[in-house]
């Protein structure tokens, strides 16, 4: 069985550079033609769903919210902008196999809570190498002066859309998806309007090679992740990771060309993006401070305890992303550099290793760890939803932008 497990060694040098070598053949990186065909999606950005921003600030968000979970045919005379919107959308497309999104879903629940720290270490402090995506964050002010909320709500939609079952037309994955999109277009529209948005060094706001990256972080990138962390998927169940990412990167209206069709075009596409996109600033300094004093604040209050709790969190929150971005990305982050803590890291890297290596092995304990994982990630749901009152339907951000 092609496993391609990710080598010991990585832990030690951290970054993509040393992965691609262990994980594809060949060289990967893209001609200078390539690079400037991927450059033009830097200019594009998604006209079905910014057509429809003037109809939802002016009170179509009940028609859109009734469509999202009805279908547009529930929809008595609807505008034709929504109409064509959600005719699209629920034209599923012919490579989308239900088998594989639940197959995939179940192997990403199967990392149950443990799933949340390359979420949040890698995928979304990767995100903050890539400078002009953070302008848009910048922009809003949400991440930096609110991370702690932006990490359970990123955290909370990323659960939605990879519980199995949920991405069907109507399902609480789909939602998530397409309300996510509409945030976008909001935040597009925000960005628009300032005079000082500087489109030559920033390209268009929320464009598609920033949304296409995301997707890749959330998909590549956390499987890649994980593997380091200890956890172990067959070729098939990357595979099929990558399909669930595929179809919801398609919901969110990325260009089908930026979607990646297996796992070979994932690391090509992330090789082109980190050529490309990966160019850190100073506010991507800043936005990756905001997310390690949220981590410090799980000690806010509690007194000695709390101030343990906060080095403790720090530390291993720290640690996960130097050792999984590398040295030199780390170190422009201003990431905490502590030994102990990344030897402590590799170590419970080599107990899941040994633990999945047993679940592989014995009957049925594939299935169990499923249904654990599934209840730890409901778990945080419910107390996630009542310690930040979250909103669904991201309402707040909508009236932000």
């Amino acid at each position: 069985m092609d496993e391609r497990l990710p080598d010991p060694e990585l832990f030690r040098q951290g970054g993509f550079r040393v992965a691609s070598r262990l994980f594809i053949e060949g060289d990967i990186r893209g001609d200078e033609r390539q690079v400037a065909r991927l450059r033009k999606f830097a200019q594009r950005e998604d006209p079905a769903a910014d057509v429809l921003v003037p109809y939802l600030r002016s009170g179509g968000h009940k028609t859109f919210e009734q469509a999202l979970r009805q279908g547009i045919d529930s929809v008595e005379g609807p505008p034709e902008d929504l109409e064509a919107f959600f005719r699209d959308v629920e034209a599923t497309p012919y490579w989308v196999d239900q088998d594989r999104l639940d197959r995939g879903a179940r192997a990403i629940t199967r990392a149950g809570l443990l799933g949340l720290f390359p979420l949040g270490d890698v995928s979304l402090m990767g995100g903050y190498l890539a400078s002009r995506a953070t302008k848009s964050l910048v922009g809003t002010g949400e991440i930096e002066y609110k991370a702690a909320r932006r990490l359970v709500e990123t955290a909370t939609w990323w659960i939605h859309v990879t519980t199995p079952g949920a991405l069907v037309l109507g399902g609480r994955g789909y939602q998530s998806a397409l309300r996510v999109r509409v945030v976008h277009a909001h935040v597009r529209a925000a960005m628009n309007r300032r005079e000082d948005w500087d489109y030559a060094a920033w390209d268009r706001p929320v464009n598609q090679v920033q949304t296409a990256g995301t997707l890749l972080l959330f998909s590549l990138v956390y499987v890649f992740g994980t593997q380091l962390l200890g956890l172990r998927y067959s070729a098939r169940e990357r595979a099929d990771i990558l399909h669930l990412w595929r179809y919801v990167g398609w919901l969110m209206g990325v260009d089908e060309e930026l979607l990646p069709a297996g796992e070979d075009d994932a690391w090509r596409l992330l090789w082109l993006l980190a050529t490309t996109e990966f160019i850190p600033d100073d506010d991507s300094k800043r936005l990756a401070a905001a997310l390690m004093k949220s981590h410090a604040g799980i000690g806010e209050g509690r007194g000695a305890v709390g101030k343990v709790l906060s080095h403790v969190s720090v530390a291993a929150h720290g640690s996960i992303s130097r050792l999984l971005l590398g040295k030199t990305n780390a170190d422009f982050l201003d990431l905490p550099d502590d030994p102990i803590a990344q030897a402590a890291v590799v170590a419970v890297a080599g107990v899941n290793f040994a633990a999945e290596t047993v679940r592989r092995l014995v009957p049925g304990a594939t299935a169990l760890q499923e249904r654990i994982g599934a209840a730890g990630r409901r778990h945080y749901l419910r107390q996630v939803t009542k310690v930040f009152r979250l909103d669904p339907t991201y309402g707040r951000h909508m009236k932000a932008a």
